[in-house]
Formats: structure tokens, C-alpha cells, sequence
């Protein structure tokens, strides 16, 4: 038996994974109390945002891809908030930028984390509002346990955080690790939303909760308060928005069909990156040989990802995922190390204002992820990011602070990710499910920035082509590159990096080298925070969880 640092969970009830134990749990009871994956996502996703504010928060959005038992096919969900309408290139060129800031309210979109959860509960869930809210409002009322790495980042950005007031007051000074911390503001709001909406229909009352948090008190709250601080956000901007279904793009790996989201998010990155792994046997490589392979045709397609993924209609999807594309892409990896950074098609934006800097997943900032399985044959996976404690200035009257997710555009004319008015931002969001036979087979993902198409992809190739369980593909040792343009200001590009968790063996590290890749070993245990759940044909339920940064939890039955 190969030893795991937890067993692979295995049952026929329902499965919850997440990033956070409160949050996985706060699922499973939804599950046990009769609600269905997507009852138990929403309540999952709002107690993330309480208990790890540090990571996503109500400010934030959420992308999902899940399988509806009842609609018999896979579906994104977007609640990715759009730029405002006073977003434009020639603004922040007046304001004397460059690149879109990483902190402050100039970098807000619309919050659509909110709105996205709203849409799923209405269409897919079967819990009214104030159940799926009861646990979150519970915690930030009367307070959870929090977390160290909580602490330790607000102690590492406590002078940006003074300069705030509802963030100086909130949480300065640090919180002590594993006291109890609360956040009256929020619980008040998410009351206010309950008390607003009460009445009617279940649909009825969902109505009025998202009228209230898009059209009322909430937009009213950040109107002023973004005119006040010199953004660009207002209540005009996020009464014009609301979440939407969509199609889901698809490639065949394997005897699975992948699904991810279309490219306003980076899920096909993922998918670009098996097509070209495809035409390898992954199972006859060393340990070396696919760590240099997955990394060769990494950059490969972020180097795609870079040129030609955004808000845009004409990505040339069909092109990208072919087979002749692809033989051609393939034929570019060799032995050595690639210094070039070469899309097949379209152009990179300029990098002359870009400082060439390693990323470390999402440096100071973050994202949650959750995967659920019940009983009826519904599965979801989703990705909530944004309005992190560090990045933006706490709203007082509402308990939170904007996100930032504007930095991800270009103030440079002519790209698909360019800044522009009522568009998404090209994240790195990718949250991913697989059917087989046309069913639902796996939901799954991680946090991590632009290492999460690294990450959540080296767990799935475990798992599908080198036989391992969810918790072994999970608990192996990861790796990543920053040879690509980090979504992130300042936007660096590192050729040749290669990150490597200390657990992989000397021989292995050496001959990586070898190769020409710029090695750097980091702690055992610090790359990747997979989640997993999955389905076999005879009702068979399975989950994993990763043990990285000792918050991440699966339960299930």
C-alpha cells in the first residue's frame, strides 16, 4: 500500500473538497441535510470567503464548470465581474500608468462572486438564500479559528494595510493564529441581503438578493466609496452586469472529455497543453523526462495563452486544440531547455514595461477552490478568486474590500486581453471537469495563480495516464515554471525557471539542470493545493485533498 498523508476518500453519499476544512464540512452537512451539490457549492464558496479573507472574499469572482444531472450536460459558470465603463486605456494613461496597479480601487471590476453564486442557487440549487448563508454569516458574526498564513500576511503588508482605514480597523493590529477572529460588518451585510429578500418564492428571494447587493445598499456602498478613493467602479457599472451559463470548450484526452471554460479564463491553457502532451507516453518517461516535457510544452501554450486569450469572440480555439497544430508545436520540444517564449499564433504585448521577476503562484495575493459530488449525479468545480484583504482597502459599511482583477488587462491596443470598457479580464482561473461516456467523471483544480494550469494538471495526468489515486497524484511532488507573462503587476517573465518541490531526488534535479533549466528547489510542500472529487459508473464516490499549507480538507460518505 503506498502511503498517502490522508487515504483517498471513497463513498456513496456525497463528497466535498476544499481549500479550507470549515468551508468542506460546511458542504457535507448542506449534502446531509438534503441538499444537492450545488446547494452545497454556494455554501462552501460563501464560508470561504469568510474564513479565508486573505485568499478571495465578496469584492472577488468565480468561475465554475460543473455537470447538471438534470440538464445532462456540462456547463461554465461565469461570475467574472467586468471592467467599469470609465475603464479605458487613454484613462490610466492620464493617470500616468503603464500597467494596471495591483492594489487599490483602481483596479476594481465588478464583483461577481456574489452574483455567480446567486445564478447557480436560482437555476441548479434547491436551499433558499438564508440557508445556504447561515454558516458564513455564522462565522463572521461570532468568529472561526484563524488561520496562521491569515495572520502572517496581513503582518507582511501591515504599512499598506494602515493606509486604509477599514482595514486598519479590521485587522490591525495581526490577529493572533487560532483565536477566534470575527467581522461584524460582514455578517451584517449578508443579514441585511436575508432581511431584504425575504419573502416570496425561493426564486423570488434570490431576485431580490441580487437586486440588493447590484442595484441597492451594496452598489450604493461602493459608489461612494470608489468616488471618494478615485476609482473608477460605480453602481451605474454594476447594475449593467449579471452572471451567466455558458458552453463549455472540450477536448478529447485520453477516453475523457475535458471541460473547462472559454478563454476569458485560462482553463484551455490546460487543455492546449494535454493536446501536445498527448503525442507523448508519459507513462514510459522518467521522473526528468516528464518534468522537462510538461514544462517544454507549458510554455508552448502559455506562450498562446499570452498572444491570443481574452473577452474576445475570434480566439482561435478549433485551431489551437488540433492535431496538425499541435504535431507542429510538438516537433518544437527537444532535449535542452527552450529560452524562447513563441506563440504559433498572433503577437505578445510589449515587455518593456514588465521587470523580469520570478512569480511564487500568486505573490501576496491568492484564491479558494472546491469540488463537490452528491448522490443524484450532480459534480461542480469552482475557482472563487479576488477581493483579497491585502490588495484593496476595506469598504467600512460593508466588511470588505474590491478586487483587483483589472491588472490582468493590457494598456496596449490591439491584444485580446487589452483594456476595454464591459470586458473580463483574462484571469488564471481554471477550475476543470471530465466526463466519461458522456458522464460525469472528475471535478478538480487549485489555487495558484499562473501555476494553477501547472499544478491542477500534473494531479490529472497522475491520476488519468500514471494510474494513481486522487491523494497520491495529489500528495507527489510538484513542480512549475515561470517562463510566461505573469497575470500578476508587475508582470514578469523568468526563461528557463523551473520550480521544484525538495522532495524530488538528486539525480533528477541534477539531470534538469543538465538540460539547461534554471533550477530553483523549493520547501517540501509548498507547491499546489489540488482538490479533487470523482464518480464511478456503479455510483462509487472518491475525493482528495491536498495537505499543503495544512488547511485544505476533503469529508465525505
Amino acid at each position: 500500500m503506498t502511503f498517502t498523508t490522508r487515504p483517498e476518500l471513497r463513498g456513496t453519499f456525497g463528497m466535498v473538497a476544499s481549500t479550507h476544512w470549515l468551508a468542506s464540512q460546511t458542504g457535507m452537512g448542506v449534502l446531509e441535510r438534503g441538499g444537492n451539490a450545488f446547494d452545497a457549492a454556494v455554501a462552501t464558496g460563501l464560508v470561504l470567503q469568510v474564513v479565508e479573507p486573505h485568499l478571495n472574499g465578496p469584492g472577488g469572482e468565480l468561475p465554475a464548470v460543473f455537470w447538471s444531472a438534470e440538464r445532462e450536460e456540462p456547463l461554465a459558470l461565469c461570475g467574472q465581474g467586468v471592467a467599469p465603463a470609465a475603464a479605458t486605456i487613454e484613462r490610466f494613461r492620464e493617470l500616468g500608468h503603464e500597467l494596471v496597479p495591483g492594489t487599490g480601487v483602481l483596479a476594481a471590476c465588478v464583483p461577481g462572486a456574489f452574483g455567480g453564486w446567486l445564478l447557480l442557487l436560482r437555476d441548479f440549487g434547491t436551499w433558499r438564500l438564508a440557508d445556504v448563508l447561515e454558516v458564513a454569516i455564522g462565522y463572521a458574526e461570532h468568529g472561526y479559528p484563524l488561520h496562521e498564513r491569515i495572520r502572517a500576511t496581513i503582518e507582511l503588508n501591515q504599512e499598506l494595510i494602515r493606509e486604509w482605514p477599514g482595514s486598519r480597523d479590521l485587522y490591525l493590529p495581526a490577529p493572533e493564529a487560532g483565536a477566534l477572529f470575527r467581522n461584524s460588518a460582514l455578517a451584517a451585510s449578508y443579514r441585511r441581503i436575508v432581511d431584504e429578500s425575504r419573502g416570496g418564492s425561493r426564486e423570488e428571494e434570490i431576485e431580490k438578493a441580487r437586486v440588493a447587493w447590484y442595484e441597492g445598499f451594496v452598489a450604493e456602498e461602493i459608489d461612494h466609496f470608489c468616488a471618494a478613493e478615485g476609482g473608477l467602479l460605480t453602481g451605474l457599472d454594476l447594475a449593467a452586469w449579471q452572471a451567466t451559463i455558458e458552453p463549455v470548450v472540450t477536448l478529447e484526452y485520453h477516453g475523457l472529455t475535458v471541460c473547462k471554460t472559454r478563454p476569458w479564463a485560462a482553463g484551455a491553457v490546460g487543455l492546449q497543453q494535454l493536446a501536445l502532451l498527448a503525442g507523448f507516453d508519459l507513462a514510459e518517461l522518467s521522473t526528468a523526462e516528464l518534468v522537462h516535457v510538461f514544462t517544454e510544452c507549458a510554455k508552448l501554450a502559455f506562450a498562446d495563452r499570452d498572444a491570443l486569450y481574452g473577452d474576445a469572440e475570434d480566439v482561435p480555439l478549433e485551431t489551437l486544440l488540433s492535431e496538425e497544430y499541435n504535431r507542429e508545436r510538438r516537433a518544437l520540444v527537444d532535449e535542452e531547455a527552450s529560452a524562447e517564449y513563441r506563440p504559433g499564433l498572433g503577437r505578445l504585448p510589449s515587455l518593456d514595461a514588465v521587470e523580469a521577476t520570478a512569480g511564487s503562484g500568486e505573490p501576496g495575493r491568492g484564491t479558494v477552490h472546491l469540488d463537490v459530488a452528491d448522490r443524484f449525479g450532480n459534480m461542480i468545480s469552482a475557482t472563487p478568486s479576488g477581493g483579497w484583504l491585502q490588495s484593496s482597502p476595506v469598504i467600512p459599511a460593508l466588511g470588505w474590500p474590491l478586487g483587483t482583477r483589472a491588472q490582468m488587462f493590457w494598456l496596449e491596443e490591439g491584444l485580446a486581453s487589452s483594456l476595454r470598457p464591459g470586458m473580463r479580464p483574462r484571469t488564471t482561473l481554471c477550475p476543470g471537469l471530465a466526463l466519461r461516456n458522456g458522464e460525469p467523471y472528475l471535478a478538480w483544480g487549485t489555487p495558484g495563480g499562473d501555476q494553477q494550469e501547472q499544478w491542477a494538471l500534473h494531479a490529472f495526468v497522475r491520476h488519468v495516464d500514471l494510474g494513481m489515486n486522487l491523494q497520491e497524484a495529489i500528495d507527489a511532488p510538484e513542480f512549475h515554471t515561470d517562463h510566461l507573462i505573469s497575470s500578476f503587476f508587475p508582470r514578469g517573465l523568468v526563461p528557463k525557471s523551473l520550480a521544484l518541490e525538495s522532495r524530488f531526488d538528486s539525480r533528477t534535479i541534477a539531470d534538469l539542470q543538465r538540460r539547461g533549466h534554471d533550477v530553483s528547489v523549493w520547501p517540501a510542500w509548498s507547491a499546489g493545493r489540488v482538490t479533487a472529487v470523482a464518480r464511478e459508473p456503479d455510483g462509487l464516490l472518491r475525493a482528495g485533498a491536498n495537505p499543503r499549507g495544512m488547511q485544505g480538507y476533503a469529508v465525505g460518505r
